[in-house]
């Protein structure tokens, strides 16, 4: 077993340096390994020496450039004779004491050709006796006169029979060191940096765990052109781990850092090393680097503002010509043609500024800013220049409030539809900046909010509830009345899209009541907490009595939901009497997708709501929470778990990182638990359910929890704590869900053998059906009704329903219960097997799957007569008969007859017992074939031991 850790994404070169440090004798080569700092270079050679190490290979390690002796052939000489003082054989006195004698007689240029001459048949010698490779590592700090008369030695007294391998740095042509070895090599391997999937790799065996995707993205966005350099990728891992930045989620490692703060190691030296291999650590020199990193870390420099900087400025910034120009000439700072200038390495710029410098940084912006404005005026600087925002930004206290707000507000305006991220940038320093009871306030504002709205901005639309909150404790509100109405809608959307709640923004107390009294749009867009499972439930009125205030009768005709579809998305989760009402209430020339916001509310989907209900005239959930709880949804349904889940953990980190407003959505970890738990992973799905507290009244917690109390063996409790959940539910108003956990509740019944409760739980769902009468609840009744009474018909319309809505595991059901109840029972098998394995379920629901389709068939296995092993084909037949193929397509498939196909299936189900085809798949699909046949199957899902649905 091999001791050290294999290097990763290097194995052609990993082969070549193998192979060459193999070829003793006549076939011996010289191959000089090349690539950048930090590329792997010792590794791959160490690995090679290893790897032919235990192929018998004698390998033997060069080191000529690190002793005492001049350096030169003399110092190679030393090399030679250390490597030679670990052979043992009859003549290596002989040699060792020739070496000595012609180091001691070689003096000038003859004699070190000499001593050339002497040394390679003295290895040349040795090499025939017992066969050696050598390894010469760093050859780029080898001094130019001792790679000079090794590159001699290589060629013109080149030892016969001694393969060598040299690693080193890439050295210009023109350059000295190891470029007479680029020459003398027989040939040139060039690292080329690792591929993302082997920085996947990398990363996942640094940490030990599973990766979340993300965070190797951000890992190589944040190391730019070293992206493909294992040291830098190792360096940010460490520094992240240094610093806390990982959180593991359901056994992935997730990033809590946004990726800008990604860094290198601050350690002085190591920062060196990688970034300037070839310059001594130089601390003025990283003082200069670290100002340079802090004045680009929040505005964009560029060369022309230097230029126009009065004489001292930039040296007091630290900006100077001996600062800037070196970093621009070993690529460590990038110039563009418009002159703005960036680090190549977001990564190293990040580490620059976790690094002590002693320049007042601030200084720099200001001088900026003020080379324009007093040429130009604030206004007229801040249109003209509109990224001069961010050096406003930057210089802080360096520049009073009033020019800055002028310039602010100027820039902000301009950048509105060029560059909108600046814009918003502008607008909240300068509401930092503007007091409180400023009349500006509530235009600016405003402005900003329709800037975020606009472009479905919701994290900056949530900045805008400080300053708003301060100008209500500064102003009357009845000023700009209007005004004010909106930027607190804009301000409390944005607080649901973050999956916050409203009052945890403007704190408890006064403060909150305040707010909700003064803005009813702020308190009916708190009404949606409960309908989407952030939170408790606000008391509605119900039944259809609810009948609109004098201020709510705004149409819907713009990007905010008007107060009567506010009133629609809440009601849309109780019964059909409130959506009816909720509807009369809305514009009719507006027409909302019901059945769209029907199947958004019962998951929760903020996001899928709105736009049922907005249509077109909804911007969207940009990156926010709410967006990413709509995509894992939408990947829910359409079947693509792995992602879900990607999205789950992506939530969860997101609530979880530092320096963000984020909260977590509780139904997407019930969402969560539920993947896990069909998928048999009780474990996992118990870790996730746990996060929920248990005062979430959303039906969806509920329709998650009865799944993971059932399968983990609590069946009384499991039923008996999902009418409880139904009642409780129903009681806060949540009706549409419900559905989905009364369904569950029958399905779980039938496997326990309960016709009672059966019985009583399709007489709940046809209750609600009445109550809510949509088209979820009218597709659970059908479903209900198909496994209660056997209703065939029935049991076909719900599956109608869920191919059209779009629904993997809900149509898994169906066929599952067509296979109990219908005539024909093989294609949904098949058609079971197929989705169960795209959803990655494996022996949990082919466990379910072969204990329905036995129910229906009342097979029982037959005594086995032969106990012969399975092969290759006969695991392939299985397979296609479980897949439900026919016979021809057997045939076709294996290229056989159909009359090989009947004898070889008739002899299958005599080896197994099993009487039809459909017996046959199911004990193929959960797993008792292996016991069936005597001998050990592999699982067609790679999955553990058999669990449960």
């Amino acid at each position: 077993m091999r001791a050290w850790e294999p290097v990763i994404g290097r194995d052609g070169e990993l082969r070549d340096v193998t192979r060459t440090l193999l070829s003793t004798g006549a076939a011996a080569r010289t191959l000089l390994v090349v690539g950048g700092p930090g590329t792997g270079k010792t590794a791959l050679v160490e690995e090679a020496r290893q790897a032919a190490a235990e192929e018998g290979a004698n390998v033997l390690r060069l080191r000529c450039h690190d002793g005492a002796s001049p350096p030169g052939a003399a110092a190679l000489a030393d090399g030679v004779h250390s490597v030679l003082a670990k052979f043992h054989d009859r003549r290596s006195p002989v040699r060792v004491g020739a070496v000595r004698r012609i180091r001691l007689q070689s003096t000038g240029h003859d004699g070190e050709l000499a001593l050339l001459s002497v040394l390679g048949e003295i290895l040349t010698d040795a090499a025939a006796h017992l066969p050696f490779a050598v390894v010469v590592d760093d050859v780029d700090r080898m001094p130019p006169q001792t790679a000079s008369a090794l590159g001699l030695l290589l060629r013109v007294f080149r030892p016969v029979g001694v393969p060598m391998v040299m690693a080193g740095r890439p050295v210009p042509p023109s350059g000295d060191g190891a470029a007479p070895l680029a020459a003398a090599a027989d040939r040139l391997l060039e690292l080329p940096p690792l591929r993302p999937a082997d920085i996947e790799a990398l990363v996942v065996r640094r940490l030990g765990r599973p990766v979340e995707p993300a965070l190797v993205t951000a890992v190589l966005g944040a190391l730019g052109p070293m992206a493909g350099t294992p040291e830098a990728v190792l360096s940010v891992l460490d520094a992240m781990a240094e610093h806390g930045d990982f959180l593991e989620l359901d056994g992935h490692v997730c990033l809590t850092q946004p990726e800008r703060a990604l860094r290198l190691t601050t350690d002085v030296t190591k920062l060196s090393r990688l970034c300037r291999p070839d310059a001594p650590p130089d601390p003025v020199a990283l003082d200069a680097a670290a100002a340079v990193a802090r004045n680009l870390e929040h505005a964009e420099v560029r060369l022309d503002d230097l230029l126009r900087l009065k004489p001292g400025g930039p040296r007091r910034a630290g900006l100077v010509d001996r600062s800037l120009t070196p970093l621009v000439k070993d690529g460590t700072l990038t110039v563009d043609g418009d002159g703005r200038m960036a680090f190549a390495v977001p990564a190293l710029a990040a580490a620059l500024r976790a690094l002590p410098t002693h320049h007042d940084v601030s200084s720099l912006h200001a001088l900026i800013t003020r080379s324009l404005t007093d040429r130009l005026g604030p206004e007229t600087a801040g249109s003209c220049y509109p990224r001069l925002a961010e050096h406003v930004a930057a210089a802080g206290a360096e520049l009073d409030d009033a020019l800055a707000v002028d310039v602010l507000l100027a820039a902000a305006r301009t950048d509105a539809r060029s560059d909108w991220p600046r814009s918003v940038r502008a607008y909240s320093s300068a509401l930092r900046r503007l007091a409180p009871h400023d009349q500006r306030t509530p235009g600016v504002l405003r402005e900003s909010a329709e800037l975020s709205l606009r472009h479905a901005d919701h994290p900056g639309a949530l900045a805008l509830g400080e300053p708003l909150l301060a100008h209500l404790a500064a102003s009357p509100v009845e000023q700009d009345r209007d005004c004010l109405d909106f930027v607190a809608q804009v301000w409390a959307m944005a607080a649901l899209h973050e999956h916050r709640l409203p009052d945890d923004i403007a704190g408890a107390g006064s403060r909150a009541h305040d707010v909700r009294d003064r803005f009813p749009a702020v308190a009916q867009c708190a009404e949606l907490i409960g309908p989407f499972g952030l939170g408790p439930v606000t008391p509605r009125p119900t039944n259809g009595t609810y009948q609109p205030s004098a201020g709510e009768h705004r149409t819907g005709s713009g990007p905010l939901p008007s107060p009567p579809e506010l009133r629609l998305l809440a009601a849309a989760t109780g019964s059909h009497a409130d959506l009816t009402a909720a509807l009369r209430t809305t514009d009719p020339n507006s027409a909302p997708d019901l059945d769209r916001l029907r199947t958004a509310v019962v998951h929760a989907d903020l996001a899928g709501a709105l736009a049922a209900v907005l249509g077109d005239r909804y911007t969207g959930a940009g990156n926010s929470t709410a967006a990413w709880y709509h995509a894992m949804v939408r990947d829910y349904l359409e079947g693509d778990w792995d992602r879900a889940l990607v999205a789950a953990r992506r939530i969860e980190a997101r609530s979880r990182t530092h320096g963000t407003t984020a909260g977590a959505a509780q139904s997407a970890r019930a969402l969560a638990a539920e993947i896990l738990c069909t998928r048999g992973e009780l474990g996992r799905a118990r870790t996730w359910l746990e996060l929920v507290p248990d005062s979430v009244p959303h039906p969806l917690v509920a329709w998650a929890r009865l799944g993971l109390r059932y399968w983990s063996g609590q069946v009384e409790e499991a039923l008996e704590g999902a009418l409880r959940d139904v009642r409780r539910a129903r009681g806060c108003g949540l009706h549409s869900g419900t559905e989905k956990v009364l369904l569950r509740y029958v399905s779980f019944a039938l496997v326990a053998d309960l016709p009672q409760a059966m019985r009583e739980g399709l007489a709940e769902l046809e209750a609600l059906h009445g109550v809510v009468g949509s088209a979820t609840t009218r597709e659970a009744v059908l479903f209900g009704r198909g496994l209660v009474h056997g209703d065939v018909e029935s049991a076909l319309a719900a599956l109608r329903s869920v191919r059209g809505r779009g629904d993997a595991y809900q149509n898994l059901l169906c066929c599952l219960s067509l296979m109990e109840i219908g005539d024909e029972s093989e294609p949904w098998t098949a058609e079971a097997s197929r989705i169960a394995r795209a959803l990655g379920i494996g022996r949990a629901t082919r466990t379910t799957l072969g204990h329905m389709t036995r129910r229906r068939t009342f097979g029982l296995p037959r005594t086995r007569p032969v106990r012969d092993t399975f092969g290759e084909e006969d695991v392939e037949l299985t397979t296609m008969v479980s897949n439900g193929a026919t016979n021809r397509q057997i045939a076709a498939r294996l290229a056989w007859s159909e009359k090989t196909v009947e004898r070889r299936l008739t002899r299958l189900f005599q080896r197994t017992g099993c009487r039809s085809r459909v017996e046959l798949a199911a004990a193929w699909l959960d797993g008792s074939l292996a016991r069936r046949a005597g001998s050990p199957l592999p699982d067609p899902d790679g999955v553990g031991p058999p669990g449960r649905l």
